[in-house]
This record gives C-alpha cells, sequence and structure tokens, in this order.
C-alpha cells in the first residue's frame, strides 16, 4: 500500500470512528442512573465564562467525566478492561475488584484505626448512655468480610484480620465477645455479593443465640425464588458471572411474627419478615426485612419467653434476625447508617430489654463514617 492511500485510509478510518461515537453519544441521549454500576451519571455541565474561565473544577474537567459516564457502549467498555487487566496485562484486580474460586471480591485494606476509633466510640456512648445501668447483656459479634478467605488465594492485600479483631475488641468496654469467625468459609457467601447466604448462617445464628443464652430449636423450610441475583460485586467490579441463587428461610415462628418498620414520618408501619418486591429491585438482597431500614420491630406472640432484644446491625443482620425471632418476645433491629444513635436509643424501652447484640462486618467498621 503506498504512502498516498495510506494517507487518504487512516484518517478516513478515524473521521469513521470518531463520526460514529459523536452520532450515537447523540442519539442516546443522557442516561440518568447506571444500573449496573449503581450510581447517578455525571449530568452536562453548566456553560457559563464562569465555569469556563476557572483554573480549577472548571468546565472541561466536569465535561471530561461527563463524557466518559454517558460514553456509548459503558457497559461493555468496562467489561472489556476487567478483562483485559486480567488476562492481557496479567493485574490480580481492576479497580479493586478481583476473582478467585468462582468468588467477585473487593479489596479491603488497608486497616484504617481512625475508623475503629469512630465505630467504637458510638459503641461505646450508646452502652454507656443507655444500656450500663439498666442490667442489659450487651454482646458484640464481628463478622469477617469474604476477603479474609480468598485474598490470600489471589494475592491481593487485605486486612490482617487476627489484628482487626484484636484492635476493635480492645477498643470496646462492657461487652461480651461472640466468635463466629471460624463457623464461615466463602462458600457461605454469595459469589457476585459481599453478604452471606442465609441459608449457609443457621450454625451462626445457633452459636449468637447459645452465647446469650438461648436455644434455637426451630426447624425451617428453604425457599427458593426464581430470580437470577446478580449482586453488588458483579455489576461493580464488571466482570463476567453466573448468577447467584436467592433463598430465604422460614416455619412457623417466622411466619407468625409481626414485623413494623419506621417510615419517613417517624410512624411503626406493617412490612413483610421478606419483602419479596424487592427481589425485582436492582438488590435481591434488600428482601431480607426490606433492606435499608432504619429501626424495625420483630414482635413474636408464640415466643416462650418475655425477653427482649436489641441488636444494632448492619446489612448483614437482615437475613440473621429473622433467625433469633424463636427465642425472643421482641427484637428491636437498629441500623446506625440510617437513623442517629441517640435518636434511636431513645425510641427503646430499655427496663424491658434483656439482650442487646452489637454486630458488625469488618466492611462497615473500617469505613465506619457511614455511622451516625
Amino acid at each position: 500500500m503506498n504512502n498516498n492511500i495510506k494517507n487518504i485510509i487512516l484518517p478516513l478510518i478515524c473521521a469513521l470512528f470518531i463520526g460514529f461515537f459523536s452520532a450515537a453519544f447523540l442519539l442516546k441521549g443522557e442516561t440518568e442512573y447506571s444500573n449496573s454500576e449503581r450510581r447517578y451519571l455525571a449530568k452536562f455541565p453548566e456553560l457559563t465564562f464562569e465555569t469556563i474561565s476557572k483554573q480549577d473544577d472548571n468546565f472541561m474537567d466536569h465535561f471530561e467525566t461527563y463524557s466518559l459516564d454517558q460514553f456509548p457502549l459503558r457497559d461493555g467498555m468496562r467489561t472489556i478492561k476487567a478483562l483485559s487487566e486480567y488476562f492481557i496485562f496479567g493485574k490480580l484486580d481492576n479497580n479493586g475488584y478481583y476473582m478467585q474460586n468462582g468468588h467477585i471480591s473487593k479489596k479491603e485494606y488497608p486497616q484504617n484505626d481512625k475508623m475503629l476509633d469512630y465505630a467504637a466510640g458510638k459503641i461505646n456512648s450508646a452502652v454507656e448512655k443507655y444500656m450500663k445501668d439498666k442490667g442489659c447483656n450487651v454482646y458484640f459479634s464481628l463478622i469477617p468480610d469474604k476477603n479474609v478467605f480468598l485474598a490470600d488465594k489471589r494475592g491481593v492485600l487485605s486486612l490482617d484480620y487476627a489484628k482487626f479483631e484484636s484492635d476493635i475488641l480492645g477498643r470496646l468496654d462492657n461487652v461480651k465477645y461472640i466468635d463466629v469467625f471460624d463457623m464461615l468459609s466463602a462458600d457461605d457467601f454469595y459469589y457476585t455479593d459481599q453478604h452471606w447466604k442465609q441459608e449457609n448462617i443457621i450454625p451462626i445464628a445457633s452459636a449468637i443465640s447459645q452465647g446469650m443464652g438461648n436455644t434455637l430449636k426451630d426447624a425451617y423450610e428453604t425457599v427458593k425464588l426464581d430470580v437470577p441475583f446478580y449482586g453488588t460485586y458483579y455489576s461493580q467490579a464488571a466482570i463476567p458471572s453466573k448468577p447467584d441463587e436467592i433463598k430465604y428461610l422460614t416455619n412457623e415462628t417466622i411466619k407468625s411474627c409481626t414485623v413494623k418498620r419506621m417510615n419517613d414520618l417517624g410512624a411503626m408501619v406493617d412490612m413483610d419478615m421478606y419483602v419479596l418486591e424487592k427481589t425485582k429491585g436492582l438488590d435481591p438482597y434488600e428482601m431480607y426485612l426490606g433492606g435499608t431500614q432504619a429501626f424495625i420491630t420483630i414482635e413474636n406472640p408464640n415466643s416462650a419467653t418475655d425477653k427482649e432484644l436489641v441488636i444494632f446491625r448492619d446489612s448483614f443482620g437482615s437475613s440473621l434476625a429473622p433467625l433469633l425471632a424463636e427465642s425472643y418476645k421482641k427484637i428491636t433491629v437498629v441500623d446506625f447508617r440510617y437513623i442517629v444513635g441517640d435518636i434511636a436509643c431513645s425510641l427503646i424501652d430499655w427496663d424491658s430489654t434483656d439482650d442487646v447484640l452489637f454486630m458488625y462486618s469488618t466492611i462497615i467498621l473500617n469505613n465506619s463514617t457511614s455511622m451516625k
């Protein structure tokens, strides 16, 4: 091919490439929300003399973000990038996400001592102010993220979990520790998500119940939902993977419970233990206790005792709390990420409370600014 033909063909290919994606960009229109990334995408920035003339944080800075967010075929490009990072460039992870033994996981490193200080401060303050003088039995359980079972095998950096456990316990006052670390394995977690599978945590529920002086005796029926479950790691990592199965456990105790949640107006309204409508949304795991709920009560009319339990938890507790209902007349479930601690604690009758359980994952404790 002579130089004259090259000089024609190469610019033509570039012009066609630019023209195609420019036209696709215009025809596609602006996408408000990315279902795969589960976030709102950048909107076209304001075009004024002021935004153009600014040296920092100017129009072009925002336009670059906008163009990347709104680029045609973005999801496909993300997948190509992820696969290239793994199989062409030999990287251990892609933007912090990696795959090992079929599991998609996200690196959690390094340990953030300031976050542990903050989380422990929230817990200690609540115990000191509301529980210490009420005779409540206060327990704490630490839930490991699945990196503890996967990171070393992949060769990616991860927390020193023994140190993390020791450091958080050393910061907590007046709590009894219920250890569940050695009872879990990678396969107790979803392949495409960070959470554990409810059908796999009956031994965990039993151990926590025993740690609080109870014994779980009820059997469970496992119900498999006919929906593919693509967890949050699947969409964020852009790594092709088979969907998980999602199931829930039920029995006569769970079916007989009355469950209420606090709505946006502060009123307690009825809800289901398992909100099956949530399985049609972006995150089917939110079916457990309705997902992001600040304040929930579970009342068991057939309880053999009058005992009451308060659980302070993150999303892992959503699938565990129903399994503890057997032992208590009432369980109050609180998520400090969605309600200020003092407000939540002021709504609880501490004179009637027998047991208190703080259960948090290493992920939340190492990123605890979400706790209010």
